[in-house]
């Protein structure tokens, strides 16, 4: 090809890419249109002409109503509805059921359906309790998925017609070039014309496609003011040329769009209308001169409350709402006193002032917005489900939002996301939390993190203090919380918290993770010396779920900076840092699965409780690396003084053998030391002699090597005749020559090991070969694997796997690391150990070696336990780092002998072969799955084909062993299949 052709054809390429990309951010974008609900119909002509003249402009007001405010303002409200057939009411702070309830019967009464609104900028829940809050448009600025913005506006245009809602006074189109701005500021989308436009559009659409009309405000814009016009009437010095460049320019695009209502604001612009100190929203140069006529807007045109200083102060002798017509207003917003503006306006009419045409021209427009929303056929709104129903379904999309707008502004090294997490020692501290909150709560299920709090007004010897301590940690998470919006206090940022970011970046490595308002960064001096810089925009508990995730990789930084920061950062920075491959925390929906369905797993789990099968568990789902259940029932036991929680540890029981032993050999085998083709003698030549010498790996992986299942080790260490521990082998205190310990106040002499690997070396063999579980292989394991690593089992594990991984729960001796009241107990022991185990290994052979083998000992959580699963299935990868290959994994966890009715893998254990049998799982797992089961209650399977990873944990060994409720009552599969039931 020539280069003239090549070049011909990457331009094609370009194009066809821009379109595409224009296409998808902005589906049907500016096309020059009038508003929809601009259409003649035979019902507005019939309401029209029932009207009197004084109904006529009664129905250009709206009104207020508050739906948490007693008796005598529903009357009073009544009053003006009966008396004089207002148009609209807005409502405000209250509840949904209640505001439904009003909604009904102010409806019921009124000569005309009433236009209802609400000014919900980031949705319902801006007004009211009970309902969905979305992120303020400031941190929505951030993000590049306009398609998000379009369904973040269709979810509440639903949410609004469920209530009875027609219109909404949003989006907010302001540019925002002001970082002083008292009343705009947070509630823009930034300082960038062209996304604030794309956004504004967006969000338009999303209403107006369900029916809701979008009011974009505030006219002309209210973007570059240091004043709050709720207060005073702000003044915009900016000449027209560069009012029409910024501040009109996303009004321009809405306008050709479709927009159905623009709020004029209350501001005072010179160049647009000299008028001595008037307001643009009572200035017939910016509403009928600019707006309607050199804007071409059809659509309904609203004041901003008319209650508001700014119109208020500026008005003169004169009635506002009166001058606000005039104007060339078709809405008049919250009038102060609807009598008198209802009266100015029929003396204005009488004298000439205004004309009858001008009044029905307006009216008329009411009503066909009205009949375009379908009041002309009204219906009650039910209020049946009704909080329910507004809120179904709203957290998934506000999580989308908050994870495509987290903006990271310095990343020195490419800190972020963590990598090694065996090399970093992190710390994290809270300024503005007392005590550890829900940003490091998430923080540490990917790795240990050591927390601290400050409150943001401690004394500056606090902080200094806290410096000195936490320059020991290699890197530092600050992260500053209990903030607000207010740039006169400094976003409630203290000059002990930045004092403290500085002194603290030149001791040790500082990643600084700021939710609160961009502007807020304005605070801060040389951000770009820092290691890492990350903005969250907003403080509350998913802003803080998510950006942690971010922080470990889980989720991307995919957000960019909507405005300037001073000259440090500039409008559109951010780095782009990927998601790698760790579990992430969300809801079911994020991978289609039904969260209805998956509750069932609550009620099953509390029958287990309830019918005393275990004390309490641990339960975990993740479907495609993401963790879509995470919970834990009851207690420690059955006198029920510590509840379980998601961080406490259990016994693992025989998933040791999956989780420690065979990973461990799989990583041998990598190294090509180990091959599972091999006669066991190869490893242990010691076994030359005995009758295990012709065994071979394969076989002992899969349970057919003839191996008895278990020996009783522990009944050789009594005294001959008797259930008593023999002091030869035994003593209550530590010393050199009892130096393992076995229980608390427990020691063994280290030369017993001798003894039991000799009793295994001397066991008979069964005479069949065919599937039979044992124990016994995986304690030689043991001694083959620390023989080819060079290490001990639990050792070589921990520093290869766990460490690596921030699976830190995952160890043998959990005592030597975890607080013993964070352990499960898993037996009252009266037969051997005499006390209630806890801490140390439940099964008495491996509590015999120390804790350590290589069939039981390990313990962890469900959450750690599933990062291992989660490796597995991602083929011997977790965290961009590649464990084990994939054609391993695929070997260890095939079935070699399923043809020999052999279910078994290499150490792992699989799905049973006949649908008929009961098994470990349930019937819908797929045969490529694979797994295993702990004698003390646990599970953890995983499932290739539907990317499943579930984990069970339990001690239904406590306070005895023989019960087997758990296993009669088939909770673990039972629970499973709630899993795939619930995958739609």
């Amino acid at each position: 090809m020539s280069k003239y052709l090549f070049r011909i054809s990457l331009i094609i390429i370009a194009l066809v890419l821009v379109t595409k990309i224009i296409g998808e951010d902005s589906p049907k974008q500016f096309e020059k249109k009038e508003p929809d609900f601009l259409t003649e119909s035979t019902w507005v002509d019939s309401v029209f002409s029932s009207l009197t003249v004084e109904e006529k402009i009664a129905q250009l007001f709206m009104l207020p109503a508050y739906s948490n405010r007693n008796e005598s303002h529903v009357k009073e409200v009544d009053s003006l509805i009966l008396k004089y057939g207002i148009g609209g009411l807005i409502f405000f702070q209250g509840s949904p059921v209640r505001q439904a309830e009003m909604t009904n019967h102010f409806q019921k009464i009124s000569k005309v359906p009433l236009l209802v609104a609400i000014d919900g900028e980031w949705g319902l829940g801006m007004r009211l309790d009970s309902t969905t809050g979305f992120p303020r448009q400031m941190m929505l600025g951030a993000i590049q998925n306009n398609q998000l913005i379009y369904e973040m506006g269709a979810e509440i245009a639903r949410q609004c017609r469920r209530l009875g809602i027609h219109m909404n006074f949003a989006p907010v189109v302001d540019v925002n070039n002001n970082p002083r701005n008292p009343v705009i500021n947070s509630r823009s989308f930034g300082e960038d014309r062209e996304n604030v436009a794309a956004k504004g559009y967006s969000y338009m659409l999303g209403l107006q496609d369900n029916r809701v009309i979008a009011t974009a405000k505030h006219f002309p814009g209210h973007g570059d003011t240091d004043s709050d016009s709720h207060k005073t009437l702000p003044i915009i010095k900016h000449g027209v040329k560069r009012l029409d460049s910024i501040e009109l320019y996303p009004f321009k695009r809405l306008i050709n769009s479709g927009l159905g209502a623009v709020m004029v604001a209350h501001l005072h612009i010179p160049s647009l209308d000299s008028t001595n100190q008037i307001a643009s929203s009572l200035s017939p140069k910016v509403v009928a001169g600019l707006l309607k006529d050199s804007l071409g807007f059809k659509g309904l045109v609203v004041t901003d409350a008319l209650g508001m200083a700014g119109a208020r102060q500026t008005a003169g002798s004169e009635n506002v709402e009166l001058q606000a017509l005039l104007a060339g207003n078709d809405i008049l917003l919250m009038p102060k006193e609807l009598p008198t503006a209802i009266g100015a306006i029929l003396e204005a009419l009488k004298a000439g002032r205004i004309s009858e045409e001008t009044i029905n021209q307006r009216c008329k427009k009411v009503l066909q917005a009205k009949y375009w929303v379908g009041l002309n056929n009204y219906k009650p709104v039910k209020t049946s489900n009704l909080t329910a129903d507004l809120n179904k379904g709203n957290d998934l999309l506000k999580r989308k939002l908050v994870e495509n707008s987290i903006t990271l502004l310095t990343n020195k090294d490419s800190l972020l996301p963590f990598l090694r997490l065996d090399t970093l020692d992190i710390a994290s501290v809270s300024i503005g939390s007392r005590k550890v909150n829900r940003f490091q709560k998430y923080l540490g299920l990917y790795s240990h993190v050591k927390f601290y709090a400050i409150r943001k007004n401690s004394s500056p010897s606090l902080f200094e203090a806290l410096v000195e301590v936490l320059s020991k940690h290699e890197v530092v998470v600050v992260s500053v919380h209990n903030t607000n919006r207010s740039p006169r206090r400094n976003f409630g940022i203290s000059r002990q918290t930045i004092d403290f970011v500085r002194q603290l970046s030149k001791k040790t490595k500082v990643v600084l993770n700021v939710f609160a308002n961009p502007y807020s960064l304005n605070l801060f001096q040389n951000l770009k010396d820092l290691q890492a810089v990350l903005l969250s925009y907003e403080d509350n508990e998913l802003t803080r779920e998510v950006t942690a995730q971010v922080l470990f990789g889980a989720i991307p930084s995919v957000g960019r900076l909507p405005v300037s920061i001073d000259n440090q950062f500039f409008m559109g920075e951010g780095i782009n840092a990927d998601k790698i491959l760790r579990l992430k925390y969300s809801l079911p929906g994020e991978i289609k699965m039904d969260e209805k369905i998956l509750r069932q797993i609550d009620t099953l789990a509390e029958l287990g409780i309830k019918k005393r099968a275990y004390p309490g568990c641990q339960i975990l789902v993740a479907k495609n690396g993401v963790v879509v259940y995470r919970k834990s029932f009851g207690y420690h036991s059955y006198r029920k003084k510590r509840a379980v929680s998601n961080d406490d540890i259990y016994d693992l029981a025989s998933i040791t053998k999956m989780a420690a032993t065979v990973a461990a050999l799989m990583k041998l085998s990598d190294d090509k030391l180990f091959s599972v083709n091999e006669k066991l003698v190869k490893y242990l030549p010691e076994l030359a002699a005995t009758n295990k010498k012709k065994l071979r790996i394969r076989d002992i992986l899969t349970h057919q090597a003839r191996l008895k299942p278990w020996i009783p080790f522990y009944v050789g260490s009594f005294l001959k005749g008797t259930k008593k521990l023999n002091p030869q082998f035994y003593q209550t205190t530590y010393s050199d020559t009892f130096s393992v310990q076995v229980a608390k106040h427990l020691f063994i002499k280290p030369a017993y090991a001798d003894t039991i690997f000799s009793e295994i070396l001397s066991s008979k063999l069964r005479k069949r070969k065919k599937y039979r579980y044992s124990d016994l292989g995986f304690y030689l394991f043991r001694e083959v694997v620390e023989r080819l690593s060079k290490q001990e089992l639990d050792r070589f594990v921990t520093s290869y796997f766990y460490e690596r991984m921030g699976a830190n729960t995952l160890c043998f001796k959990p005592l030597d690391k975890f607080e013993r009241n964070r352990i499960v107990p898993t037996e009252n022991d009266n037969y051997f150990r005499n006390q209630i185990i806890q801490g140390y290994v439940h099964d008495p052979g491996a509590a015999m070696l120390g804790g350590v083998s290589g069939h039981a000992g390990l313990f962890g959580n469900a959450n750690d336990l599933a990062k291992l699963m989660q490796m597995y299935l991602q083929k011997g990868t977790y965290g961009s780092i590649q464990y084990l290959k994939p054609e391993t994994i695929e070997l260890f966890t095939s079935c070699p002998f399923c043809k020999k009715d052999n279910r078994r893998g290499l150490g792992f254990d699989k799905p049973v072969l006949s649908k008929d049998a009961n098994g470990a799982t349930c019937k819908s797992v797929s045969k490529a799955s694979f797994g295993h089961t702990g004698f003390t209650g646990t599970i953890a399977w995983a499932d290739p084909k539907n990317n499943l990873v579930y984990i069970f944990l339990s001690n239904r060994t406590y306070p005895n062993a023989s019960n087997r409720k758990l296993i009669d009552m088939d909770l673990r599969p039972r629970i499973q299949q709630v899993i795939y039931d619930a995958i739609q």
